[in-house]
């Protein structure tokens, strides 16, 4: 089920969101469920990120996508979260820590045993939240990875080859995660290209986006092998 949710922040602002949960809650019986917390790319909330939801609720989780553009006109709020994913500080942190609060408080969600998964940028802010201690498992698609990262959850994350952009990223995270001695999945898919997990959604994006540096397409074999290993890495380290 999907539904529009609010929810407060720090100062006072009134947040929307997407909250998509299971069809079938399992009964009382099963207890509460793990919940993730779902960071959208640059284009913003749009169907292919409801639906991205709904695929992982079909898994068995709670999750929610806050709309972290909702505090003013899209342009000022996207150079706000790309200027908060390069430096690690600003306000969309201060919201995703409210937006993570609220899932936690739901009834049928163990607080416990969240996870975050983003794309491009909402990728770069998965790794930032994979760091604050607050989640057991993080999963970036095409996230800008930290240059130093002191601390980490583990890390299922997720790249394409084509995408010239991030050439270096994976590399990056995969040392930094190592000398952590944290458990990771850093893998790159040689022929997808940036946001290959999701198809565009405009079709000026659609045309374009392959004859771009980035490589923007959506690339099947190489979506459905990375919603596999998410999924096994989330039931490994959310589900135990």
């Amino acid at each position: 089920m999907q539904t529009d949710v609010t929810f407060s922040c720090d100062d006072g602002f009134v947040m929307p969101g997407v909250l998509t949960t299971p069809d079938d809650d399992g009964g009382e019986a099963a207890g509460p469920r793990p919940g993730l917390l779902l960071v959208y790319e640059a284009l913003g909330m749009n169907q292919e990120m409801a639906r991205v939801a709904r695929d992982l609720a079909a898994e068995g989780w709670t999750v929610l996508i806050p709309d972290l553009f909702a505090r003013a006109a899209k342009p000022i709020c996207i150079a706000r979260c790309l200027r908060t994913v390069a430096t690690g500080q600003g306000e969309p942190l201060d919201d995703l820590e409210a937006a993570r609060r609220y899932l936690a408080g739901l009834d049928g969600v163990d607080g416990e045993r969240l996870g975050a998964i983003g794309f491009c940028m909402g990728g770069g802010f998965a790794l930032l939240l994979a760091m604050t201690g607050n989640y057991k498992a993080s999963a970036p698609f095409y996230g800008m990875a930290p240059k130093r990262m002191p601390k980490s959850c583990p890390v299922v994350a997720s790249y394409g080859g084509k995408d010239k952009m991030l050439t270096k990223d994976p590399a990056r995270l995969t040392a930094n995660l190592t000398e952590l001695g944290v458990a990771h999945d850093v893998k790159t898919y040689p022929e997808a290209g940036h946001s290959f997990y999701t198809k565009a959604p405009t079709r000026p994006i659609q045309l374009i986006g392959p004859y771009t540096p980035l490589h923007v397409a959506y690339h099947e074999p190489s979506a459905s092998d990375a919603h596999r290993r998410v999924v096994a890495f989330f039931r490994e380290h959310l589900d135990a």
